[in-house]
C-alpha cells in the first residue's frame, strides 16, 4: 500500500509533516521502536512508529532518522503523547534525508495503525499470489510461439495494467503491449538502454530502476538461454547484445511473487530471441561462403553466382539481384580475454536495423561473418534504394553513429571500444572486395578517432588510400623508402625491431595498453620505442595522418 494511502484514512490519525513528494511509496511492514538503532530489525519499506523515548535532546534526532533512511524505510511516524508536538529539530532531520513524516494523535493507539497496514498489506500479497498461477499458464500457453513477445507483453497490460517494451541493446523497440501505445520515445528508449548496459558491466542484478523524467521505469535483462549463453563466464560476451524488459513501474515496490512472474516473462521472450538467433544460421553461412570467395580472389562470375542465392533469402520476392554494402566492425577489449568477432557480429546484426522499424524480423535482411577480431556485415539494398547511385544511399557512418554511440558506450565502460567501417553501395560482384577493403580501410580511420564508439564511412577516405592499387612502382618505392628505410636500418644495426613495434602499435589502433600486451612489453619500452620511430623519421604517430601514411608505406612495402 502506499503512504498517501495511509493518510487518507481518518481513522489512522495522522498529520503529514514533512515528505509531499514521497507519498507514492509503498509500505511493505510496519516496526514500532523507542530504540536509538533500530537497524537490525529493518528489512526496507516498513513504517516505522515510535513514541520518541529514544530522544534525551535535539542532536539525538539526527543519528536516528540518518539509520532509517539508510535502512531504507518507507516513513516514520512520531506519536504526539510524550512530548505533544513533534520536536522541530525531528522534522529538520526527516527533510534533510527526504524520509516522509508523520504525526500520530495522542488519541490513536500505534496498535490501530499496525493492524490496519498488515491487514492492507496482507491482503494485496493474497491477491498477487492468487493470481499468478493462473498468468503463468497463459502466458504459456499464449506466447511467444503463439504470436512473439507482444502476446506476453498484452497480457502484462491486461492483467497487471502494465505498460511494457522489449528493447535492443541500442534502445530499437522490438516489441510493446497495447496498453503501451506508440513506442517509446527515441531519447527515452536510448537512455534505458545506456543504463541497463551500464548496470549490467557492474555486475548489479536486475531489474534496475531509472527515473526519466517524472516517470519510473524497471529494467529486467533478457538473456538468451541458448548453449553459447550458458557457457559464457563473462558477461562482456553477451553484454552488447542482449534485449531488455523495461516496464513503466517502480519494481522496488513490488512482492516476490509479482518480480518472480516477470522474470517469467523475461525467460518467455528469452525463448522468442533464441527462435530468432536459430534463424540467423542461414544468413551467417551465406555471409561466410561469399566473405571467402571475395578473400581468396575467386572468381567474379562464381562471387556474383553465390549473391544471386544469397538475394532471395535476404530480400523475399526481391526478384533481381540488389546493390550491396559492407560494414566491418570491431569490437575490443583492453585485456585481450574476449575474443571480438562473435561479439562484434552479434551486436552488427541488432544495429543494423533501420531505427524506425521495429520487431525482430528486419534484421532478417542482413548477414554478417566474423574472421579473427573483425565481424563483416553484407547488407543488401533493394533498388529502389540503390537507383540514386550517390553517396547518400544505402547505410551511413554518420546516421550508425548517431544511432547506438551513447548506449553501446555505457556497455563499453571503461575497457571495451567499438569501431565501424562503412562501405559504399557496389552493384556487382566485382566490386565487392573493393567495398570490403574501402569498409576496413574507414575502421581503421575511425579507430584513429578518440572515443568508445567510432564510425567512417566511405566519404571520409582520402583519395590516396581508395587509389592505392593503381600507385606507380617506382612511386611506391620512394615513398615507403623515406618512410621505412630509416627504421629498416636502425634495425639491422640495433636489433631494435622498431618496424615489427610499427605494425603492432597501428594494428592495435595506436593503443599503448594493448600493443605493449600483444608485444610483451614494458609500457616504458614501447614509449621508448615509438618515441625512436619519431626521431628517426620526423613523424608524430599522435597524428592520424602520420599513422595513415605510415600504415599505407607498410602495405605497399
Amino acid at each position: 500500500m502506499r503512504l498517501r494511502a495511509l493518510l487518507d484514512t481518518d481513522a489512522l490519525g495522522l498529520r503529514l509533516l514533512g515528505g509531499e513528494d514521497e507519498l507514492d511509496r509503498t509500505v511493505r511492514g510496519v516496526m514500532t521502536t523507542d530504540l536509538k538503532d533500530p537497524s537490525r530489525y529493518l528489512s526496507g519499506g516498513e513504517l516505522v512508529l515510535t513514541g520518541l523515548a529514544w530522544r534525551h535532546g535535539a542532536a539525538d534526532s539526527e543519528p536516528f532518522v540518518r539509520i532509517l533512511a539508510a535502512a531504507g524505510v518507507a516513513a516514520l511516524a512520531a506519536g504526539e503523547a510524550e512530548l505533544g508536538d513533534v520536536p522541530e529539530d525531528l522534522v529538520l532531520a526527516c527533510v534533510r534525508h527526504r524520509l516522509p513524516l508523520f504525526a500520530v494523535h495522542e488519541s490513536v493507539a500505534f496498535a490501530t495503525i499496525t493492524e490496519h497496514v498488515v491487514r492492507q498489506v496482507s491482503g494485496e500479497r493474497a491477491g498477487d499470489l492468487a493470481a499468478v498461477v493462473d498468468r503463468h499458464r497463459r502466458m504459456m500457453t499464449s506466447g511467444p510461439a503463439g504470436g512473439g513477445p507482444d502476446v506476453v507483453l498484452d497480457l502484462l497490460g491486461t492483467d497487471l495494467d502494465l505498460r511494457a517494451w522489449v528493447l535492443s541493446p541500442t534502445g530499437r523497440p522490438i516489441a510493446g503491449s497495447k496498453l503501451a501505445g506508440a513506442a517509446l520515445p527515441a531519447d527515452v528508449s536510448a537512455k534505458l538502454a545506456a543504463e541497463h548496459l551500464a548496470a549490467a558491466r557492474t555486475g548489479r542484478r536486475g531489474p534496475h530502476r531509472v527515473l526519466v523524467g517524472t516517470t519510473t521505469y524497471s529494467l529486467f535483462p533478457i538473456r538468451s538461454s541458448g548453449r553459447s549463453a550458458a557457457a559464457s563466464s563473462d558477461v562482456r560476451e553477451t553484454v552488447l547484445s542482449d534485449w531488455l524488459l523495461a516496464v513503466e513501474a517502480d519494481a522496488g515496490d513490488w512482492p516476490a511473487e509479482r518480480l518472480d512472474l516477470l522474470q517469467g516473462v523475461t525467460q518467455l521472450i528469452a525463448v522468442e530471441r533464441d527462435r530468432r538467433d536459430a534463424a540467423r544460421t542461414v544468413r551467417r553461412r551465406l555471409a561466410q561462403e561469399v566473405l571467402e570467395l571475395v578473400q581468396t580472389g575467386a572468381a567474379p562470375a562464381e562471387i556474383a553466382a553465390r549473391l544471386r542465392v544469397a538475394a532471395p533469402v535476404l530480400l523475399p520476392g526481391l526478384g533481381a539481384a540488389p546493390h550491396w554494402q559492407v560494414v566491418v566492425a570491431r569490437v575490443e577489449w583492453d585485456d585481450g580475454r574476449i575474443e571480438g568477432g562473435p561479439v562484434a557480429q552479434s551486436l552488427l546484426e541488432e544495429i543494423l536495423v533501420d531505427p524506425l522499424t521495429s520487431g525482430p524480423e528486419p534484421s532478417d535482411r542482413i548477414a554478417v561473418a566474423h574472421t579473427g577480431e573483425e565481424a563483416i556485415a553484407l547488407v543488401p539494398l533493394p533498388a529502389v534504394s540503390a537507383e540514386h547511385d550517390g553517396s547518400e544511399s544505402g547505410i551511413l557512418a554518420d546516421a550508425l553513429l548517431e544511432a547506438v554511440r551513447d548506449p553501446l558506450s555505457a556497455g563499453l565502460n571503461d575497457d571495451g571500444r567499438l569501431t565501424l567501417g562503412v562501405s559504399a553501395a557496389v552493384h556487382s560482384a566485382e566490386g565487392l572486395r573493393g567495398a570490403l577493403e574501402e569498409a576496413r580501410h574507414a575502421r581503421r580511420v575511425a579507430a584513429a578517432r578518440p572515443g568508445r564508439v567510432c564510425a567512417a564511412g566511405h566519404q571520409e577516405l582520402a583519395s590516396h588510400v581508395l587509389l592505392l592499387p593503381f600507385v606507380p612502382d617506382d612511386v611506391r618505392r620512394a615513398f615507403t623508402a623515406r618512410l621505412l628505410d630509416p627504421l629498416r636500418d636502425y634495425d639491422r644495426r640495433h636489433r631494435a625491431e622498431l618496424i615489427p613495434t610499427l605494425e603492432a602499435f597501428l594494428d592495435c589502433d595506436g593503443s599503448w595498453t594493448r600493443c605493449a600486451t600483444r608485444l610483451h612489453l614494458h609500457v616504458n619500452t614501447l614509449r621508448y620505442r615509438v618515441g625512436r620511430i619519431e626521431q628517426l623519421t620526423g613523424r608524430d604517430l599522435s597524428r592520424l595522418e602520420d599513422k595513415l601514411d605510415f600504415f599505407l608505406a607498410l602495405r605497399m612495402s
